[in-house]
């Protein structure tokens, strides 16, 4: 597959594609590579680490979520001489193969996958360091990846949660006032997890049961136990920030936790960009839901520009820090 991007106003290249497995535990993890055509060497080779949920390696899930934005974004940074590998989660899409279940994981599991293909992007791409690049739930994954930094060249966290997830549910459920009857049994629920101990869904509102479904409650006690800022503040790498200011799902008080944890840290600040990386209008819920759907649509405007100009002149890490 080739293509190239004519809209910036950086000189652009052709990137082509292919796909890349690594052994998973069972079976293979997939994922697609594009890099920079015409033998081009890249100057940089990023990794995206996927969301939450069932999100493939395009960014995309069952759930209603068409928009691709890994893929949008990969295709303007191969289109930048900037080769990235987009992967599926083990037990899912491609990777289904790779465990029987993919709810039995925890984030340590996907740390461990993460930096098995960054050590085969590495060798892909004849780079002595690969950038993670992860988006949403996989900024948290990223920034547990970073802990260990051989191989690694830094971080770019993609509306990423600043606090435990749990938290970051607790605000999301009590910013919509018509969730107001569930919330006794939602923040209960949140707070039986994050001490460690299961629920029964049954015994929740119907509303709530697919969101603390059985299948997944071992994955949520796990995930709840990270504190993403103080993951942050013990990154030794170069680190990017990236918050859109009209994101639905993770708010830009966020990206503030972040930077207040990491104060080395670039921030990239995309007033108008929502969670699947779009512009959207201010104010207009629905509107910003249907850019969910569509995958016409331009990158946010200034985040493309932004992830060249820090792959390209990171700055420096911190040399010492919290331990």
């Amino acid at each position: 597959m080739m293509g190239s991007a004519t809209t910036l106003a950086m000189a652009t290249v052709n990137w082509t594609e292919q796909s890349l497995e690594v052994s998973g535990p069972q079976g293979p993890l997939r994922g697609t590579l594009t890099r920079p055509g015409e033998g081009l060497r890249p100057e940089a080779a990023v990794l995206i680490v996927p969301g939450s949920g069932p999100t493939d390696r395009d960014g995309n899930n069952p759930l209603g979520v068409k928009a691709g934005p890994y893929r949008r974004l990969a295709h303007a940074l191969g289109a930048q001489n900037i080769a990235t590998l987009r992967i599926d989660k083990r037990g899912l899409f491609g990777s289904a193969g790779a465990v029987p279940d993919p709810n039995a994981v925890t984030v340590a599991d996907y740390v461990h996958d993460v930096r098995a293909w960054a050590s085969r992007l590495r060798e892909e791409t004849d780079r002595p360091c690969v950038w993670l690049l992860g988006h949403s739930e996989g900024g948290v994954v990223a920034l547990a990846a970073a802990q260990q930094p051989e191989g690694l060249c830094g971080v770019l966290l993609l509306a990423a949660p600043g606090q435990p997830v749990g938290q970051v549910l607790r605000d999301q459920l009590h910013a919509n006032p018509a969730n107001a009857p569930l919330l006794p049994q939602a923040m209960q629920a949140i707070a039986t997890l994050e001490a460690g101990r299961r629920v029964d869904p049954m015994l929740l509102h119907p509303a709530l049961q697919p969101l603390f479904a059985a299948p997944v409650q071992p994955f949520l006690i796990d995930l709840f136990r990270h504190d993403p800022a103080g993951l942050a503040a013990r990154v030794r790498l170069p680190l990017l920030i990236a918050q859109g200011g009209h994101d639905l799902q993770v708010a830009p008080d966020e990206a503030r936790r972040l930077h207040e944890a990491a104060p080395w840290a670039r921030v990239l600040d995309l007033p108008r960009a929502n969670h699947v990386l779009s512009d959207v209008p201010a104010d207009d819920p629905a509107a910003n839901l249907a850019s969910y759907g569509r995958d016409d649509q331009p990158l946010a405007k200034g985040l493309l520009e932004g992830i060249v100009a820090f792959l390209r002149t990171p700055g420096a890490a911190p040399n010492a820090g919290p331990q």
